[in-house]
């Protein structure tokens, strides 16, 4: 199975890839001055809300955009119809009708939805099922849903029961035709996957617009193209996944031509009686992940594909996550807490994607 898919709600169940030096407007455009004779380079910003987070966009052109302001409408509209599409936060969006329609029965899906549930099913098949869409009762039951609930560990018994009614097998998908049938009454949550989605709709969009120089970030979610303002790569910052800090730098990366995910659990837990108890589940067991995978960064063509890839890593842990991303021939970079100590592991592709000389450490342990 090759991981790479075509490039083309809620609660926010990833840790933000931070951005280095970003000063983000509504829509601000800018001159860089010539250098050399190089023509002048003009660059534009939009910025925005969508899915329950924020979206930030840098263009990069030669020329003046004709209308920057007709642009960012579409943009906003093209992702105001994939959030119609996709969320578990509106009522009548496509997936929450998709739930109440009658079980063993196919249903016509739009064309983004099935793309978003064919990502979502090819890592949950590579992966074993460490990565499944319908895990929301699971989610819901550890209190890392819409709901606001107590922080309390479920029974056995009811981890059991919110077990049952998880499984993306019970999804079949005739991507052809453009229709789903749900063999068991599951709940399917889009949240891993669609920001990655959505970020490769808007990057495809700007392509159409003629835009071969920009970053599209959504929730954290990237995807880069040509060179940054400067004409040089783009600079990424992966965050320290330390709990008891605020937002730092632990490493950058300079990319270009590509999607960028990063999963942590550092931000999103819970305490009790002395032990933490991460927001990641484990479709598996049905209980948060317990590995020393702190933070794991996958470079994707698709953004969706990176997204999907880097939820299924953080429940796999180092070993698996690394066996799997070399064998599949994923660029993964791990980052490992060992007695307080981070500790890099990069899969194969990863070291051949981006040698040393193109990425840096901005601090040490």
């Amino acid at each position: 199975m090759t991981l790479v898919a075509n490039s083309a709600m809620g609660r926010t169940h990833k840790t933000r890839s931070a951005l280095l030096a970003s000063f983000w407007f509504s829509l601000c455009v800018f001159c860089l001055s010539a250098c050399s004779g190089k023509p002048e380079e003009l660059v534009t910003r939009f910025s925005g809300a969508t899915m329950g987070t924020s979206y930030h966009i840098t263009v990069v052109t030669t020329e003046a955009l004709q209308n920057p302001e007709g642009l960012k409408s579409e943009i906003d509209q093209s992702l105001l119809v994939l959030n119609q599409q996709m969320s578990t936060y509106i009522s009548d969006s496509e997936l929450n009708r998709l739930k109440l329609q009658p079980v063993g029965q196919w249903e016509v899906i739009s064309e983004p939805l099935a793309e978003v549930l064919s990502i979502s099913q090819q890592v949950s098949e590579v992966s074993g099922g460490a990565f499944d869409i319908t895990l929301r009762p699971l989610i819901d039951l550890w209190g890392f849903g819409p709901e606001n609930t107590q922080d309390q560990v479920p029974s056995d018994s009811d981890i059991l029961a919110a077990r049952s009614q998880v499984g993306y097998q019970w999804l079949e998908l005739d991507r052809q035709g453009l229709r789903l049938r749900r063999l068991k009454d599951v709940d399917i949550d889009l949240s891993a996957v669609a920001k990655g989605y959505g970020v490769d709709r808007v990057a495809d969009l700007l392509e159409r617009n003629g835009i071969d120089r920009y970053l599209v970030e959504i929730g954290g979610e990237m995807r880069l193209k040509g060179r940054n303002p400067g004409n040089q790569l783009w600079r990424i910052a992966i965050e320290r996944p330390d709990p008891s800090l605020m937002q730092s730098v632990y490493k950058t990366l300079s990319l270009s031509d590509i999607g960028v995910a990063t999963s942590g659990d550092y931000r999103n837990f819970f305490e009790q009686g002395g032990v933490r108890y991460s927001h990641t589940i484990d479709p598996r067991t049905g209980r948060p992940i317990t590995n020393r995978l702190a933070s794991v960064t996958v470079l994707n063509p698709s953004a969706a594909m990176a997204d999907a890839l880097a939820t299924a890593f953080s429940v796999l842990g180092e070993k698996d996550a690394l066996r799997l991303a070399n064998s599949e021939g994923v660029a993964a970079l791990f980052i490992i807490e060992r007695d307080g100590i981070f500790v890099e592991q990069p899969s194969d592709a990863f070291r051949a994607l981006l040698p040393t000389s193109e990425s840096e450490r901005n601090d040490s342990d």
